[in-house]
């Protein structure tokens, strides 16, 4: 793949990995060095499954406030359960985004060392089958994110399992995303520009126009994936293990031209985590003389979260 600028990021078979582990670990690889993001077809979720996920998101929205608002967990920075209309802010913006949002994380039973930092989930009654759909799709995330990181641990010219220790466990979170319908004047932006926080990041519900990623010429590039692809993007943590051999790219979710506007827009990412006393240190293969070792000092996945998440205003 060339690095040079391109028009828009190319959709890759996650089928070639089976055939072929080298040549899509390259080719992935090379896209997430390119643009911080990559775009995969054949993910092997079940579109059954995507399809109930959609209903149901629908349907939890579509509850009134009163109803949704139960499910605030003061204190717990969103961590899980609700998180009403505009509350989160990017980094040094000026707006909030427009924007409400359900977490779900992973399930650890009673005594587990982790459950400190990974509190339970909260589940509503209604809509009917949320817990089952939604435990069912947090698992199928896991399984395609550990395929494609065992396909990055290939291009760093690690050995494919290298992750697997590291993600053990790990603090990641299944958001469900509702940009509700906007005035035609409606200032600021319905995400704005920001980088994600964890690891990668694999998201659904891409195909309605709106997400962009600024490229390297300082242009702002849309990320249109065909339909069902998944959307997968390199996280700050991966960016700091890897001394910004892969980029964690600045993106936005844009309103959507006037005649657009007054509908919705949904989409599931899911915030694939480290453990969090996994602790970042630079990989060795990523620092040389050109590329000098920016993050001297190793810090925790959950000190480096618990930093973040003040900086975006959902922890004080």
């Amino acid at each position: 793949m060339s690095l040079t600028t391109l028009d828009a990021v190319p959709a890759l078979s996650l089928a070639q990995e089976e055939d072929d582990p080298s040549g899509f670990a390259q080719a992935f690889g090379e896209s997430f060095a390119r643009f911080g993001f990559a775009v995969i077809a054949d993910h092997g979720i079940d579109p059954a499954l995507i399809d109930r996920c959609w209903d149901q998101t629908k349907a939890f929205f579509d509850q009134p406030l009163d109803y949704k608002k139960q499910f605030v967990l003061a204190g717990s920075g969103g961590a899980r359960g609700y998180t009403p209309f505009g509350i989160e802010i990017a980094k040094d913006a000026a707006e909030h985004d427009l924007k409400e949002f359900w977490h779900i994380g992973r399930d650890l039973p009673e005594g587990h060392p982790y459950r400190a930092d990974m509190p339970a989930n909260l589940w509503p009654e209604q809509p009917a089958g949320f817990q089952a759909t939604f435990t069912t799709l947090f698992a199928e995330f896991d399984r395609v994110g550990a395929r494609l990181l065992a396909a990055i641990a290939r291009y760093l010219g690690l050995a494919s399992d290298w992750f697997v220790d590291p993600v053990c466990d790990g603090n990641s979170v299944l958001r469900l995303l509702h940009y509700p319908p906007i005035s035609a004047d409606a200032p600021g932006v319905r995400a704005g520009a920001h980088e994600d926080i964890n690891l990668i990041t694999l998201l659904l519900g891409a195909e309605e126009a709106g997400l962009q990623l600024l490229d390297r010429d300082g242009q702002w590039l849309p990320v249109a994936p065909p339909e069902g692809a998944l959307v997968v993007n390199v996280g700050d943590m991966l960016q700091r293990l890897t001394n910004h051999v892969l980029p964690s790219t600045t993106h936005r979710v844009v309103n959507p031209p006037v005649e657009r506007r007054g509908h919705s827009r949904y989409s599931m990412p899911y915030f694939l985590h480290l453990r969090p006393d996994f602790e970042i240190s630079t990989l060795p293969g990523c620092i040389d003389a050109a590329r000098p070792n920016l993050y001297p000092d190793p810090i925790t996945a959950n000190a480096y979260l618990l930093q973040r998440l003040r900086e975006i205003g959902l922890l004080k």
